[in-house]
């Protein structure tokens, strides 16, 4: 009887873990991924935003961020003056972490299968690694300001 209930915790808390966060809105920066929320509580450095409802309606340079438009995508673009925020590769981050640089990395949910990506810094407050799928994952909750 232990072994049926814990098989159906286990089955339970893998299957919340992986739910995506309806809440998250992704924003792609110079081809860096950060949140709305994020931008929205660093708004010195934006010029402009344009908001994509879904994925059909992503440009070009934007396709490949295509699996982060469910609720929409924004596309953020800095003040000349600002520069940029500090940005580092999901690889680069699996690597400090003790993961193979490849290794999916899931942030609110959403896998990211190619960890060339970068995210800003800020994205990366809540990180820990986890199993997810059998496999040692860094898991990353955007902060909610």
């Amino acid at each position: 009887m232990k072994k049926i209930l814990y098989s159906l915790l286990l089955v339970a808390s893998v299957s919340v873990f992986a739910q995506k966060n309806p809440s998250t809105k992704f924003a792609i920066a110079n081809g860096n991924v950060g949140t709305v929320a994020m931008f929205d509580a660093n708004k010195q450095y934006v010029q402009s935003v344009n908001m994509f409802k879904n994925s059909a309606a992503l440009p070009q340079d934007l396709k490949k961020f295509s699996f982060l438009a469910e609720n929409g995508l924004a596309s953020v673009k800095f003040k000349k003056e600002y520069g940029t925020l500090d940005f580092i590769s999901l690889a680069e981050l699996n690597k400090q972490n003790g993961i193979a640089a490849e290794t999916p990395v899931v942030i609110d949910g959403y896998e990211f299968n190619d960890t060339k990506i970068n995210i800003f810094a800020n994205l990366m407050e809540n990180s820990e690694v986890k199993d997810y799928n059998g496999k040692k994952t860094l898991v990353i909750a955007s902060p909610k300001k």
